[in-house]
């Protein structure tokens, strides 16, 4: 029994000694890991000292850098400013000793002269004479041009001719516009190069029928016939009239009715040098004037003034016998405004009505062609001048048919060529203002219905205008 309590207490000091043991180790270990800790602790806290360090250290050295260089930069330009002023002053002094040296000179030469009165009267003579030549050059030369001018130059009641104001104008032109003709002379004899004018067929046969027969009469030395074109405005008259003078092979000369009124006492010397400007032309000259009633109306007019009465005689004393020379044309909205003698003149009268529908079929079309197909393609005026310029955005038209071009026909009736041609550039700008530059079907029918709206409000603040007078 003792041997199993001795025993027993051995074996309890035993596991009190490795107890004890085991808590000593684990004492020791927590220890040090304390330490390492506390050693790690250490070293992260002096590198981030360190590095703090540096890192003012870098910004201290950066900025003293820039410092540096700014003071540098500020030092430089100071002592270029310095140069610059330097440079300047001397200079101004070299200027300013310049000029005294120079005015030194001219007031010793004036005193030379002043005092001396043989060279004052020969300082002053030779002034004078200089000034009088200067004087006498400048307006011998405006005499002159003048003369030229009035005798060789284009008359200012001209607005458009296909002759040049001189004669030696537009030579190079005119000879490529000869070529150009005479490889189409083939198709103007058959009467299929009219340009861009639409006519209805009856009145394109005949204004053609009387260019074959003007270019025939000019040939034979046989007098011209005048001719009256009236109908509303925008019908194609000045177009007809100048394909007319370009198939028949004559010059051509645009004037207006309303440009003689403001002339006052002037206008009978300017018709007479109209008209000897015109028998000039070796191939003849058709003088096309447009507004004819503005100054051809009825003598009997209470309005009408001694000036236009003297005009109007001026005209029917160069037009009292057939030409060989000249061609006159007249156009007017108002035919039986004409002064009686005037239309007895007239050998042939031709009416431009509206356009019928075919014809504004063609007409459509061929703006169409004008103002949106060939829109954004290379002008004419060529390759060197398109070089430079900008050149308009394509148009393109989605699933624009013939039978919508003549569904627009049908809609405008009564519009003239003219307002057709504005039609398209209204279509045109439409297109122009869209997003992707298109026209489609609903945008072509969008602008023709509003354009044929504003012209029926025309139609109708027209006839109020008449009823009202």
């Amino acid at each position: 029994m003792l041997m199993q309590n001795e025993n027993r207490l051995a074996r309890e000091r035993n596991q009190e000694m490795v107890k004890w043991q085991e808590e000593s180790a684990s004492r020791l270990e927590q220890t040090r890991r304390q330490i390492e800790a506390d050693i790690q602790e250490e070293r992260r806290r002096t590198a981030k000292e360190q590095s703090d360090l540096d890192r003012k250290n870098f910004l201290a050295k950066a900025l003293a850098d820039a410092e540096g260089r700014a003071l540098e930069a500020k030092l430089t330009a100071e002592i270029k400013r310095d140069l610059l002023l330097e440079k300047a002053k001397a200079e101004k002094e070299k200027w300013v000793s310049a000029i005294n040296t120079t005015f030194d000179h001219i007031g010793g030469g004036l005193k030379a002269i002043l005092t001396d009165q043989n060279k004052l009267v020969v300082a002053v003579g030779g002034v004078t004479a200089l000034a009088a030549g200067v004087y006498t050059t400048r307006e011998g030369s405006r005499v002159i041009w003048s003369y030229m001018d009035r005798i060789l130059g284009q008359p200012s009641l001209i607005r458009e001719s296909s002759k040049g104001k001189y004669p030696w104008s537009g030579l190079f032109s005119r000879s490529i516009s000869a070529l150009s003709l005479g490889g189409r002379k083939g198709q103007i004899q058959n009467g299929k190069a009219f340009g861009d004018v639409v006519l209805h067929p009856s009145l394109q046969k005949r204004i053609e029928h009387l260019a074959k027969a003007t270019a025939n009469t000019k040939s034979h030395q046989a007098p011209f016939r005048n001719m009256l074109f009236y109908g509303p405005p925008g019908t194609g008259k000045t177009m007809a009239a100048r394909e007319m003078a370009r198939k028949s092979g004559l010059d051509y000369a645009l004037m207006t009715g309303g440009d003689v009124a403001p002339l006052g006492p002037r206008a009978v010397t300017k018709i007479h040098e109209l008209f000897d400007w015109a028998k000039k032309s070796r191939q003849g000259l058709l003088l096309f004037i447009d507004e004819a009633d503005a100054f051809l109306c009825e003598r009997n007019k209470t309005y009408m003034s001694e000036a236009q009465r003297s005009a109007l005689n001026a005209l029917l004393f160069r037009t009292g016998d057939q030409s060989k020379d000249i061609v006159l044309a007249l156009a007017t909205n108002r035919p039986a405004d004409l002064d009686s003698a005037v239309s007895d003149r007239i050998d042939e009268v031709l009416e431009f009505p509206l356009p019928g529908e075919e014809e504004r079929f063609k007409l459509l079309k061929l703006y169409l062609d004008k103002y949106i197909a060939q829109a954004g393609s290379s002008s004419r005026s060529g390759w060197f001048r398109n070089l430079f310029k900008k050149q308009p955005q394509k148009i393109e038209m989605k699933g624009l048919t013939d039978d919508m071009v003549r569904e627009a026909a049908a809609k405008t009736e009564g519009f003239s060529g003219r307002e057709i041609a504005k039609l398209m550039a209204s279509i045109q700008a439409a297109v122009y203002g869209s997003k992707d530059c298109g026209l489609d079907p609903s945008l072509f029918r969008e602008v023709v219905d509003y354009k044929v709206a504003e012209h029926q409000q025309r139609r109708k603040f027209a006839a109020g205008d008449k009823g009202s007078v």
